[in-house]
C-alpha cells in the first residue's frame, strides 16, 4: 500500500510563518511536521512507498527534504502539481486524482493531509479499514466544541460504524464528531474519485466528495482518540507548539 501526503496548498491562513515554506515543513518541537506522520506510518504493514503532493512553488524545498529522509525505510516520492497560486490550485480532491494517474497508483492508499498532527498508532485503524475494504474508511475525531466544529466536516455514524450523515462546515453543527483528513481508499475503490470529479467538476475540499461518496455507498468512520491538531491557522500552530508532545 501507499501512503499520499497531500502538501500542495499555499498555507494562505498562516502566510507570515509559510510564505517562503510549505506548512507540512513548519517544525513542532524544532523538527518538520511531516516528520511526525512519518514517525506514524513507517510500520504500517505492507507500505510500499510515501508519496507527497506539492505545487510549483514549493517543489525543490519538498525534494531537498526527501533527500534527508536516509532513516526512513522506505522510497519517498515528490511529486509537483505544476500550480503555482492559490487561485490555480487543483484542490485536495484534485490533487488525489492527479497522484494516482501521474503516479499510476493501482493499490491501497492511505491519504493524510500534510497540515496533520496526531500522536496516535494508527495500527489499529488500518485493521478495522482492511476489514472493511472495498468500501472507504476515514478518520474521525470528537473535537468537543460545537463552534470548533463548524470548520470541518461533521459527522455521524451508526452502530455498525458506517457513515450516518455527514455535513460539510456546517453553521449548526449536531455534534462535535469531526472527520479528519484521513483516508483509506482501497485499490478498488479509486475510479469513484474520477466519477465523482466528472459528476459534480467540484476539486477543492475532499469532504465534499466523502458527504458525495456515502449517499451512494458504504464509507466507515474510525473514531481516533489522542492529540489531533489541524494546522490551518496561526492559533492552531501556536497551541500545538505549546501542547503536542507534553
Amino acid at each position: 500500500m501507499k501512503v499520499l501526503i497531500l502538501a500542495a496548498g499555499y498555507g494562505t491562513r498562516l502566510y507570515s510563518l509559510a510564505k517562503d515554506r510549505p506548512k507540512p515543513l513548519l517544525k513542532i518541537n524544532n523538527r518538520p511536521l511531516v516528520n511526525y506522520i512519518l514517525d506514524r506510518v513507517q510500520d504500517m504493514p505492507g507500505l510500499n512507498e510515501v508519496i507527497v503532493v506539492t505545487n510549483e512553488k514549493f517543489h525543490e524545498v519538498f525534494e531537498r527534504w526527501a533527500k534527508q529522509q536516509k532513516a526512513f525505510g522506505h522510497p519517498i516520492r515528490i511529486l509537483n502539481d505544476g500550480t503555482t497560486t492559490p487561485e490555480n490550485r487543483l484542490g485536495s480532491v484534485g490533487d488525489i486524482q492527479f497522484s494516482i494517474k501521474e503516479a499510476k497508483i493501482n493499490d491501497d492508499v492511505l491519504v493524510v493531509g500534510g497540515d496533520n498532527l496526531f500522536d496516535y498508532n494508527i495500527r489499529e485503524y488500518i485493521e478495522f479499514a482492511r476489514s472493511k475494504s472495498p468500501s472507504v474508511s476515514i478518520g474521525i475525531y470528537d473535537i468537543g466544541n460545537l463552534k470548533e466544529a463548524t470548520k470541518f466536516g461533521v459527522v455521524a455514524i451508526d452502530a455498525d460504524a458506517k457513515i450516518a450523515s455527514f455535513e460539510e462546515k456546517p453553521k449548526h453543527p449536531k455534534s462535535t464528531l469531526v472527520a479528519m483528513c484521513f483516508y483509506y481508499f482501497p485499490r478498488e475503490s479509486l475510479g469513484l474519485i474520477g466519477d465523482y470529479l466528472k459528476e459534480t467538476t467540484k476539486s477543492d475540499t475532499a469532504g465534499d466528495y466523502i458527504r458525495w461518496l456515502h449517499q451512494k455507498s458504504a464509507v466507515y468512520g474510525f473514531t481516533f482518540t489522542g492529540k489531533w491538531y489541524d494546522i490551518g491557522s496561526i492559533e492552531s500552530y501556536a497551541q500545538a507548539q505549546e501542547k503536542f508532545g507534553k
